[in-house]
């Protein structure tokens, strides 16, 4: 009968060793000439890995272009206030990180949902009568796009689907196909201020349904959903019992003739999983500090869906302690008015380059609400010799030095997005490069239909 002996070693702090002797008749196996395998290298990425696809970076990687190096680049396609140091956060709110460094107080682990005390400082600046939050509401994360993958991880499995806005932020696409989750895209409406097709967004919806996504405010389109449109949206979901991931980051970045409505306030019965975070209100998108909001006022997601975000959030150990421990001082010593100096600038800068913008022939803008973006329609029938809008924007680059990102990587082509952070000056200039540059490449009619025979 052939013998097992497995010796257990262990003291002090390390870990237990094994021993494994195996005893055979009394002769010794050697692992490296176990019976049946031929040891062999065979390293391969994982399946999640190859399904891993950003089409931001797809496109961009791939425009091989240089910039007319007699001209400064000028760069309109980075979602990020921070870049040109025009929109630097409150003194406040950096005052907040230091107090917390100096007291060395929040330097080890925190629980992988957050400090309790975080997540109490949340729901307190979020509650309200409508939308009531307690703290077992709050899941703290790390960023924004970590509060996403774990609310489309909870909800979603793989084989089922979930509605994406089109044009809309990429990385849902990119999260969902990694999980093996199918995508349905439900259109935007140019035309009436970028508001959802709500007849093609429910005739999408099917038994393998798991969520919908509703961005507001919106990137890339800079809308603002009116309190009667959120209403429809509320009314299509309740209809065919489809929970809501709303993406609230942009939430309360609107304009001073705009009002934004947390989708939540006014769902009665619709469960939502709101997602924000410090990073655009706050303008602090490196410290990666976000939230999910769970709102489910009939009980619907239940204790399963808390307990499958306490589980997924696991996975790490919880967001920055640094910034948890800022928190509360963050939300609530940071002073309105920077708050409204900087929608006082993006409202400026969307002000100034839609009317130059507006002023080009062959191009369409659409008036941005707010967040930090404007949409720009390209008339393509007026610029033949461009196939798309990602050969637009690579000529522009090349001819011009500037850089926008054309919508293709929206899933929406024949436009590009301007990002409206930057310095006034810089989006003066640009507006005029981009004017030289369609006057340079614009054809009426006749002159577009010459060409068109050309070729």
């Amino acid at each position: 009968m052939d013998s097992y002996l497995i010796q257990v070693n262990g003291h002090g702090d390390h870990a237990p060793m094994l021993d494994v002797h195996l005893k055979n008749t009394g002769n010794i196996i050697s692992p490296g000439k176990v019976k049946g395998r031929k040891p062999r290298w065979a390293v391969r990425a994982s399946e999640m890995s190859k399904k891993t696809f950003n089409p931001v970076r797809a496109i961009v990687d791939n425009m091989k272009v240089e910039p007319n190096p007699k001209k400064a680049m000028i760069t309109l396609s980075l979602g990020d206030p921070t870049v040109f140091g025009n929109l630097p956060t409150n003194d406040e709110v950096t005052r907040a990180m230091k107090e917390v460094l100096d007291s060395g107080q929040c330097n080890g682990y925190a629980p992988s949902v957050g400090y309790q005390s975080c997540r109490e400082a949340v729901a307190a600046y979020y509650n309200c009568p409508e939308a009531p939050l307690k703290a077992q509401d709050v899941i703290l994360t790390s960023g924004c796009s970590q509060a996403i993958e774990l609310a489309l991880a909870v909800l979603a499995n793989p084989g089922q689907n979930i509605l994406v806005p089109r044009p809309g932020f990429s990385l849902y696409k990119t999260l969902a196909l990694s999980m093996g989750i199918e995508v349905k895209l439900y259109n935007l409406l140019p035309e009436k201020a970028w508001e959802i097709d709500l007849e093609h967004l429910e005739s999408l919806v099917d038994e393998k349904t798991a969520c919908l996504i509703v961005n507001n405010p919106s990137n890339p389109c800079g809308s603002v959903f009116s309190k009667s449109h959120l209403q429809e949206i509320l009314a299509v979901a309740s209809r065919q019992c489809v929970p809501i991931l709303a993406d609230e980051i942009y939430g309360d970045m609107v304009f001073a003739d705009c009002k934004y409505e947390p989708i939540a306030t006014l769902s009665t019965n619709v469960p939502i999983l709101s997602c924000g975070g410090l990073a655009k209100r706050w303008l602090v998108p490196g410290w990666r500090m976000g939230w999910i909001l769970i709102h489910d006022r009939r009980d619907i997601f239940g204790n399963e869906i808390r307990d499958g975000l306490l589980r997924l959030s696991q996975r790490i150990l919880g967001p920055c302690t640094i910034v948890q421990g800022a928190l509360e001082r963050i939300l609530h010593r940071t002073p309105p008015e920077f708050y409204h100096n900087t929608l006082s600038i993006l409202k400026s800068n969307a002000d100034l380059c839609y009317a130059a913008l507006s002023a080009i022939p062959g191009l369409q803008p659409v008036r941005p609400a707010g967040a930090m973006y404007l949409m720009v329609e390209i008339e393509m029938e007026h610029f033949p010799e461009f196939e798309n809008d990602v050969e637009f924007t690579e000529r522009l680059i090349s001819e011009q030095s500037v850089f926008c990102l054309p919508a293709t990587c929206f899933e929406y082509p024949n436009f590009f997005r301007v990002v409206i952070t930057v310095p006034e000056e810089m989006i003066l200039e640009a507006c005029s490069r981009i004017q030289e540059f369609c006057e340079m490449h614009y054809q009426g009619a006749e002159g577009a239909q010459d060409l068109e025979c050309d070729k």
